[in-house]
């Protein structure tokens, strides 16, 4: 029996609304609230939270003397044509070099690591 549900994925950043509005463009939905808490409800019903931290330090990747901390896979349908619009909206490229595999890796635009995969 489990003891709990999962409620929220919560990202520190240095700015919530604009983190929200960069993965509202990249998931859909509706971004929610403003200040040092925002919520992005995205269409399949999953919630994403951006929290406010002073002194935020992006997570750096690959790195093997520090941690990513975490980082979502985001499935897609067309690697290529997924990879322009992240990109418009201010993704990274992180792996830039590497295209035979069917992940790419890029940063957010507060630093955190994301990968669309293919489905």
């Amino acid at each position: 029996m489990a003891i709990a549900e999962l409620g929220v994925v919560v990202l520190d950043c240095p700015d919530p609304r604009a983190l929200a509005g960069f993965y509202a463009g990249v998931l859909g939905g509706s971004v929610e609230g403003d200040g040092d808490w925002v919520d992005l409800k995205t269409p399949g019903g999953q919630s994403l939270a951006f929290q406010a931290a002073p002194g935020f330090v992006p997570p750096k990747w690959p790195a093997p003397d520090a941690s990513q901390q975490f980082h979502l896979d985001l499935t897609v349908q067309d690697l290529d044509a997924a990879e322009k619009e992240v990109l418009a909206l201010g993704a990274k490229p992180l792996d830039a070099d590497d295209r035979t595999r069917g992940w790419r890796v890029y940063a957010d635009p507060a630093g955190h690591p994301f990968c669309l995969c293919a489905c």
